[in-house]
């Protein structure tokens, strides 16, 4: 039998669905744990050693927004996917705000769902990290250390999430160089459009304030272009 790939966690409450979601990855060579409600596929995250969870939205006891708050509250780098029979602009930007790397709305192929997962699981922190690109990096006043996700300040250390130290690594290999938009979003989301393009931005606010303490240092918008770090 050949090695799994990844472990992949799971959590729908459609019975059906979910066995045939379960067995097709499988069969993709990848380790499955099925869970069919919030409360369930938690239990299992706390006590697994995941690669991805993939988690519908409306769940009994707990909902896919709520599972997926609390797993960024433990983990900052595991990949999540959203499985939603919505198709509403908000619940998309909530499923992001709420630490979504990707978001399929129902009905879905199961191959389109398989390229989505080697795409996240491609530039996901284990080949990131085989990168030769620079790891370390001054910016003004602060050091950016990206293998560890770690911003030191003047004030103390900051922790990053996954996707706050990759888009400021990508910033920071550019110092003072427009990046333009869609090189961030295919580089680091996978794709570009809108729902992702707004993810994105998120990610650029809360950088800016990290880096707020150096009146030199300053990441700036160009108008339906990019974003540049200047460094002055």
């Amino acid at each position: 039998m050949k090695n799994k790939t990844a472990k992949i966690l799971l959590v729908e409450d459609d019975t059906n669905l979910g066995i045939v979601l379960s067995d097709f990855l499988e069969l993709s060579n990848y380790e499955v744990v099925l869970a069919t409600d919030g409360i369930s596929g938690m239990e299992f995250f706390r006590n697994g050693d995941f690669d991805l969870c993939i988690l519908d939205v409306m769940l009994p006891f707990k909902d896919g927004f709520t599972i997926a708050e609390e797993i960024r509250a433990k983990n900052q780098e595991i990949p999540i996917v959203f499985l939603t029979a919505k198709n509403m602009e908000k619940d998309k930007i909530r499923g992001l705000k709420a630490g979504a790397d990707d978001y399929i709305t129902k009905p879905f192929s199961t191959e389109e769902l398989s390229l989505r997962i080697e795409a996240i699981l491609r530039r996901s922190k284990y080949s990131i990290l085989k990168s030769e690109l620079p790891v370390v990096f001054s910016i003004g006043k602060y050091l950016f250390d990206y293998n560890n996700h770690i911003l030191s300040t003047i004030k103390g250390e900051v922790r990053l999430t996954r996707k706050e130290a990759e888009v400021l690594r990508l910033l920071s290999i550019n110092m003072n160089k427009l990046v333009r938009r869609e090189i961030v979003l295919k580089n680091i989301w996978g794709e570009d459009d809108y729902f992702m393009g707004r993810s994105m931005d998120v990610y650029i606010t809360k950088l800016r304030k990290f880096l707020v303490d150096d009146p030199n240092v300053s990441i700036v918008n160009v108008p339906r272009t990019g974003f540049k770090l200047e460094v002055r």
